[in-house]
């Protein structure tokens, strides 16, 4: 669990948690989301940057604690990608339409942008956290 590997791709992938989530949703989404929000003062701005680091550093260590143990023996880009994708379908598409269903936080437009955001964002952790892996974890023998 507290493999060289598992703590770089942890370090790693909280850096894109934080940079990467602000990238996409701080900057490239915020005007889309302006207009597909439904409930006013649903952001906080500024947001909370302590909890916010803390929340990316405990998703990081468990994405990277997932991958360590199910993706083992084909570390790579390709298995790293795979994962990522499952787990944006898991929590942007599944997760988001529960939130729709359930409460008034996104319009179902915004809910499904929403996804192809969590897409992008966990394709591109997953695939971190597969190169990562691939050159640092030693194959193993079964």
């Amino acid at each position: 669990m507290f493999s060289k590997a598992n703590l770089v791709s942890t370090l790693v992938l909280t850096i894109w948690g934080v940079g990467g989530g602000y990238l996409l949703w701080g900057i490239l989404a915020d005007p889309f989301f302006t207009d597909h929000v439904v409930t006013d003062g649903l952001m906080k701005d500024p947001p909370d940057m302590v909890h916010l680091i803390i929340g990316c550093l405990i998703q990081a260590f468990a994405f990277s604690s997932i991958y360590q143990r199910f993706g083992s023996g084909s570390y790579g880009a390709g298995s790293g990608l795979s994962m990522g994708i499952w787990i944006a379908i898991m929590v942007g598409l599944g997760e988001g339409l529960v939130d729709f269903a359930t409460s008034n936080i996104l319009d179902l437009h915004g809910t499904f942008v929403n996804c192809v955001i969590y897409l992008i964002f966990f394709g591109i952790m997953g695939l971190l956290a597969g190169l990562i892996y691939g050159k640092m974890a030693r194959p193993t023998t079964a």
